[in-house]
C-alpha cells in the first residue's frame, strides 16, 4: 500500500465528520421549530368572567328537603344513619328509608 492509499484511508473518517448529518435530523429540527412557532402564535385568553360556586344546606323534617329556586342539589344526608337517597327533579333530596326524622340537601349555584 502506497502513501497515497494511506492518506486516503485517514481522510475518509475526517470527511465523514465534515459532511452534515442525515437529512432526517435536520428535517426533525425544522419541524420542531415550525411547531414551536405555531404554538407561540396561539393565544390563550381565559374568560374575563370568573364564576364562583355558592352553596348552602337546607334541612327539613321528614323524608324530603328542597333547594331554593335557581339552586341544584349536589348531595343529600338523611337522619337515623340512612344512606339511601335520591334526587328528584334536580332540586329535591328524597331519603328512601321507611322512618326518617330529617333530611338535608346541599344546594349550589354558579354566581
Amino acid at each position: 500500500m502506497g502513501p497515497s492509499s494511506c492518506h486516503l484511508l485517514i481522510l475518509m473518517p475526517l470527511l465523514q465528520l465534515i459532511i452534515p448529518g442525515s437529512t432526517q435530523c435536520s428535517l426533525d429540527s425544522v419541524m420542531d421549530k415550525k411547531i414551536k412557532d405555531v404554538l407561540n402564535r396561539l393565544e390563550y385568553s381565559p374568560s374575563p368572567v370568573s364564576k364562583k360556586l355558592s352553596c348552602t344546606s337546607v334541612k327539613s323534617q321528614g323524608r324530603l328537603a328542597s333547594c331554593p329556586a335557581g339552586m341544584t342539589v349536589t348531595g343529600c344526608a338523611c337522619g337515623y344513619g340512612c344512606g339511601s337517597w335520591d334526587v328528584q327533579g334536580g332540586t329535591t333530596c328524597h331519603c328512601q328509608c321507611s322512618v326518617m326524622d330529617w333530611t338535608t340537601a346541599r344546594c349550589c349555584y354558579l354566581a
